[in-house]
């Protein structure tokens, strides 16, 4: 079956960037179709080599967030360098003008410098925090509040997730952000100077989703719960053969239906009397939740996790059994899930890549492998500004430009 056209074909976004919230708007607006080149320093930026890598020390981190992107490399530091960038992301046509960016604090490669080169340009520049001081998402997180609601409910000190959650947020509100401004330009004909401070990607997530505001209303912050589901029933519990799963219970369906399978509806019946509680409201399940907890732990420290998933799957009940990356990997889902296929990664190797997980009339738009840096430089120059072998033989004699050793 043809691939169908991929949304943002004919858009070049010029990509200057490192770590993950900048390269991971590249990556999406490249698998939604969008000509993504990436210009680093010449040898690599900070991040070229970052873990976890490879036996032989190339980075799978690296590579999977730049999968189908042309690489250029250049000198910024040179003064031709910063004026070849600049033609690069101001070069003429309908598509181009468009520069991400979270290397900030250059005047070379500001909105105003850029506009006057290019009137409708569209800049964006990822920022750590809003007053333009560095911050990364583990920074960023330590002072908002998260960590200190993260880990057991006994415990006094904070715990830090693994997931970059605010990194890979702020990536994708910067791919919004760039397809909101190409469709400013489409109808208006005026570029965009955007800003996106990773500080407000976490501050706006916490206020919406309610942290920040029980705070202003209620007074207070929300309690430590470990692992169980803030204002409803939902916690992990442990079988005979040491299998864990997550449990929730959303509705009174939900819940009903576990006490069913536990065989506790009489107990839990007597629970609910004697406290006085209602357990038809999520509010009352929640607040009860260790007395509850301690009902159904019984049955599933007597049952095996295979009886545990022949049992919970006759009912409505929220479950999953909780897995390592390894267990998923061998599960066989990767294989059988439309959105991963086959990436050929050089220096990496073969292993089944994921596409955009969104699909559009049932297909998955999917990038190729990442170039090494600097594979692209002559291709690049002699597409987008006519650069003839010569001058760009001439421009890495001067090193102005690089490209991979032979």
């Amino acid at each position: 079956m043809t691939q169908p056209a991929a949304p943002l074909s004919g858009l070049r976004i010029i990509e200057v960037s490192s770590f993950v919230a900048a390269p991971l708007c590249g990556l999406t607006l490249s698998q939604l179709g969008a000509e993504v080149i990436r210009i680093d320093p010449i040898g690599g930026a900070s991040d070229y080599h970052r873990w976890p890598v490879t036996d032989q020390g190339e980075s799978i981190y690296w590579t999977g967030l730049n999968k189908g992107k042309k690489s250029l490399a250049v000198n910024m530091r040179s003064d031709e360098g910063q004026a070849l960038v600049q033609q690069l992301v101001t070069a003429p046509g309908v598509g181009n003008g468009i520069l991400v960016t979270n290397a900030g604090g250059r005047g070379w490669m500001s909105h105003d410098a850029l506009s006057a080169l290019r009137h409708d340009v569209i800049t964006l520049e990822i920022l750590g925090r809003r007053d333009g001081s560095p911050g990364v998402d583990y920074t960023v997180n330590a002072a908002l509040g998260f960590p200190m609601m993260t880990g057991p409910a006994d415990y006094a000190g904070v715990v830090n997730h693994v997931l970059p959650a605010w990194d890979m947020a702020c990536g994708l509100y910067a791919a919004l952000a760039i397809t909101a401004a190409v469709r400013k330009r489409d109808s208006t004909g005026t570029g965009s100077q955007i800003t996106l401070p990773l500080e407000d990607v976490a501050l706006a997530t916490a206020g919406t989703l309610g942290y920040l505001t029980e705070v202003q209303i209620n007074g207070q912050c929300r309690e430590y719960g470990g692992n169980a589901v803030y204002g409803t029933y939902g916690i992990d519990f442990v079988t005979s053969d040491n299998e864990r799963f997550m449990l929730v219970a959303l509705t009174t369906r939900h819940f009903r239906d576990l006490t069913a399978v536990t065989g506790t509806a009489v107990a839990v019946d007597a629970v609910e009397s004697a406290l006085g509680a209602d357990f038809s409201t999520e509010a009352d399940r929640y607040r009860h939740r260790e007395v509850l907890t301690a009902l159904f732990s019984r049955w599933f420290r007597e049952h095996s996790g295979s009886e545990v998933i022949a049992a919970l799957d006759k009912t409505s009940v929220l479950f999953e059994r909780y897995r390592s990356f390894a267990d998923v990997v061998k599960s066989g889902e990767l294989e059988n899930n439309p959105m991963f296929s086959p990436l050929e990664q050089p220096r990496i190797g073969s292993y089944l890549a994921a596409a955009n997980p969104a699909s559009f009339n049932g297909s998955h738009f999917a990038t190729g492998p990442a170039s090494e840096v600097g594979e692209d430089s002559t291709s690049i120059l002699a597409d987008i500004l006519g650069t003839t072998g010569e001058q760009t033989a001439e421009l890495v004699a001067q090193g102005i430009i690089g490209v991979p050793s032979q």
